[in-house]
């Protein structure tokens, strides 16, 4: 058995890695940090495309999904003003964009790794990859722990669980974190690929890949409306990606795997509803009488989507606006503002950005992180039930977490050895 250590820490991503840095600011002193990965960070390093979107400008509970007052609380001890600032003490500065995303002034997520492993080098933090975590045993003794990892076996006065989900397996992330949470009295939720592009059946998209424009999209299921956001949309070569999917793809999948009749709907006008539209098509067709359905239609959407959306309702493209039925102008106007996006399936963990699902909760103090299932144990980042929309609100929440575990598992570190030495 190694040495022991005050606080291990399973899982070396950025809830893994705030952790580590604020126990050892709060004066923890032996604290080791295990990954399974050869190399820190590898999910640090691939999101906001290689430029790590650290977090936003406005984190709000409802950007989260997540029992509200518990996220309220969690988001207040550790905001995203306490972020920049955190940041900016780390020698990594911000810079907003217009979509409120927050990026490294560097615009390189290396200079995030970077800096976080700096600053646990400097506070005599132990960051030990290629050590896989296998077992967490309670010794019997208080709150301590025997941590089993492939080089051995660590002693642990406090445990602090960062072993994140299921997304990404490739940085990873398998969840085996949840199968050792399970052994110490902790339940947890049926868990989805959240924050994932979405599959369409070939045909329609093909000619569309590339493109990017604002949409609503509206998610049914069982016929009733479970989820409806605006944002951007974009066609791939495999089917559509972009914000506004990525956000709404937790809804759809979760419908979906849970056996319900579940359609997603496109409005390619957001804003507008069917009789505006309508309305619109008409005015148009009135002061252009000669011109084609597509030049009409083209005005307000990309030419490809125009064409496509237009054949898709039955008309030819290229027919007078003015010639068309009441029916083939109603047909018209519903694939524009209600069109049925033909999703097959999600892209799968391999594609997901985060996990929706995983331990309650209701089953950690949100003061503290600390499992109210056993002693000495805290959990953070993505192994909780609570995952965030794009845009970095799932950095955000493992800074939050990290920063309440870690100050949290350092004063009960003191406070037991207080407690050795006074008895």
């Amino acid at each position: 058995m190694d040495d022991g250590c005050d606080i291990a820490i399973v899982g070396a991503g950025a809830a893994g890695l705030a952790a580590a840095i604020f126990s050892a600011e709060a004066g923890a002193e032996r604290i080791v940090l295990l990954d399974g990965a050869a190399t820190i960070g590898a999910k640090i390093l691939i999101s906001g495309g290689g430029r790590c979107n650290v977090t936003h400008d406005a984190v709000r509970p409802d950007d989260f999904n997540g029992s509200p007052p518990v996220v309220r609380n969690i988001l207040a001890a550790f905001d995203e003003q306490a972020t920049s600032r955190w940041f900016a003490g780390l020698g990594v500065p911000l810079k907003r964009e217009d979509t409120g995303k927050l990026f490294p002034v560097s615009d390189s997520a290396r200079t995030v790794l970077d800096a976080l492993l700096h600053r646990c080098a400097a506070l005599g933090v132990a960051v030990r990859p290629h050590h896989r975590v296998h077992d967490i045993v309670p010794t019997g003794s208080g709150a301590s722990f025997s941590v089993a990892h492939q080089h051995g076996v660590l002693g642990a006065e406090r445990v602090i669980m960062a072993t994140g989900g299921c997304s990404l397996p490739r940085t990873g992330s398998d969840g085996s974190g949840w199968d050792f949470v399970r052994r110490l009295g902790h339940t947890v939720t049926p868990t989805f690929p959240a924050l994932v592009p979405l599959v369409l059946q070939s045909g329609f998209h093909a000619a569309l890949s590339g493109l990017s424009q604002p949409v609503e999209l509206s998610t049914y299921a069982d016929g009733a409306l479970i989820d409806r956001r605006a944002g951007s949309l974009l066609w791939t070569h495999f089917g559509i990606s972009g914000p506004v999917v990525m956000d709404a793809s937790r809804h759809w999948v979760i419908a979906q795997a849970s056996g319900q009749r579940v359609e997603m709907r496109c409005n390619f006008l957001p804003a507008h509803s069917f009789a505006q539209v309508e309305e619109l098509l008409i005015e148009a067709t009135a002061v252009r009488p000669r011109a084609s359905v597509q030049t009409l239609i083209a005005e307000q959407l990309p030419d490809r989507l125009a064409t496509a959306l237009v054949r898709d309702a039955g008309i030819d493209p290229a027919g007078r606006a003015a010639q068309l039925s009441r029916a083939q102008r109603r047909a018209v106007v519903h694939t524009l503002t209600a069109f049925v996006l033909p999703v097959v399936r999600a892209r799968g963990w391999n594609f997901a950005e985060v996990t929706a699902g995983g331990v309650p909760l209701a089953e950690v103090d949100y003061r503290t992180m600390a499992s109210r299932k056993h002693p000495g144990l805290y959990l953070v980042g993505e192994i909780l039930d609570c995952d965030g929309r794009i845009g970095g609100f799932n950095f955000q929440w493992a800074w939050s977490t990290g920063y309440l575990a870690g100050r949290a598992a350092a004063r009960a570190v003191a406070s037991s050895r207080q407690r050795a030495l006074t008895a």
